[in-house]
């Protein structure tokens, strides 16, 4: 096992929420991407209450180095008090991939190569 550098952070949002969130971390490039991905249901413990929301799930991408702004960014971005945002470090991957997302995150040295799926 490896340390590739590089981390996902798993967030749940609002659904008319989320893409907007998503758009302005990769735009600032503290994330390669982010999958959203609609229809979760959550049900949960705030306040002495039990809630049901449905939410969107945020599968974003990005480099361990940048994880404490991508989570500082994300929770001004988002609508909670307080939003859900987990972080898992990757271990290994598609060599290629993991290439892509450093460059996207780095800085203009990093940022020289291939997309994912082009010609090295």
């Amino acid at each position: 096992m490896t340390d590739s550098g590089v981390a996902t952070v798993l967030m749940t949002a609002p659904a008319d929420a989320a893409e907007a969130i998503v758009s302005g971390l990769v735009n600032e490039r503290l994330a390669a991407c982010g999958n959203v991905l609609p229809g979760a249901v959550s049900i949960y413990r705030w306040e002495g209450r039990i809630h049901r929301d449905e939410e969107a799930v945020v599968v974003l991408k990005t480099l361990r180095r940048l994880v404490p702004r991508v989570l500082e960014r994300a929770a001004q971005l988002h609508p909670y008090e307080v939003p859900e945002l987990l972080v898992h470090d990757v271990a290994d991957g598609g060599a290629a991939y993991l290439d892509w997302v450093r460059r996207e995150c780095g800085g203009p040295e990093e940022r020289r190569g291939p997309e994912p799926g082009g010609d090295p």
